[in-house]
């Protein structure tokens, strides 16, 4: 494990330990809002964030700072993805599952240079799993190097989301996946369901709403663990451009299958 990389991961648990675990279950109603319709926002989200900032800052200077609950507020900040070297934030991943009490909910960071993912973190405060890739260097989880493997059950294990789906299309997907997939409950956390396509416990998912704090350290992650994300027509994920639609799959063959069922 490298500086950069030990630096951010110890960073990760300390405001896990510090400012989320204190909170878990521990959330007066005030300290939980409606940022927007379907969209909770706890304090924990905001002093996360905070404290990822100011550490993050100090870990690399010349990197901007990303985060989700400043784009919140000022809309404007994703476009920094697109030129220079930047910080992407998701302070609590499945914030809906942390204001309820429960788990999964994660961490998640991730370096972005002029718009390509470099390295991402994936940290599950309850178990404390640390999930990391690097651009060219593979996937690890826990320091061990993990390689995408698929679940070997009779039909693709398939974590599909259609919380962000057109109705009509949402329709259209469960049809076509009908007898062919064999569906899922998704946790609602981008940051456990990435890697439970590395694990091995899922074969696929899809994705329709793809915000950049959401899912470049998942990306480059199983991408990284020898598996394969992908927009529907074949073309890499990019977190400075606002797409959207994406399929997850263990393994590259896996990734065609899925498509030709699900995207015909």
């Amino acid at each position: 494990m490298d500086a950069l990389t030990r630096s951010v991961a110890d960073l990760m648990r300390q405001v896990a330990a510090q400012v989320i675990m204190p909170r878990y279950r521990n959330l007066a109603a005030h300290e939980v809002e409606e940022k927007s319709v379907g969209e909770q926002v706890t304090i924990a989200d905001k002093e996360s964030e905070l404290r990822l900032n100011e550490g993050l800052a100090k870990i690399l200077p010349e990197a901007g700072l990303v985060g989700e609950e400043a784009c919140a507020a000022d809309p404007a900040l994703i476009h920094k993805l697109g030129s220079g070297l930047n910080w992407l934030i998701d302070p609590i991943d499945g914030t809906s599952n942390f204001a309820a009490g429960k788990s999964p909910f994660g961490v998640m960071v991730a370096l972005v240079d002029g718009g390509e993912t470099q390295a991402g973190w994936m940290l599950d405060p309850v178990t404390g799993r640390l999930c990391h890739a690097a651009r060219g260097k593979g996937a690890t989880i826990d320091g061990a190097r993990v390689h995408a493997r698929e679940s070997g059950a009779p039909l693709p294990i398939a974590g599909i989301s259609l919380l962000f789906v057109d109705p009509a299309q949402r329709q259209e997907l469960i049809e076509r996946a009908q007898g062919r997939l064999e569906m899922v409950d998704i946790p609602r956390c981008a940051a456990e369901q990435y890697p439970r396509i590395v694990l091995g416990q899922n074969d696929c998912a899809l994705f329709e709403r793809t915000l950049a704090w959401d899912h470049a350290p998942g990306v480059l992650f199983v991408n990284e663990a020898g598996g394969r994300v992908a927009r529907p027509d074949g073309s890499a994920y990019r977190p400075d451009q606002h797409l959207k639609g994406m399929l997850a799959a263990a393994s590259p063959a896996l990734w065609d299958k899925a498509a030709a069922i699900l995207y015909g």
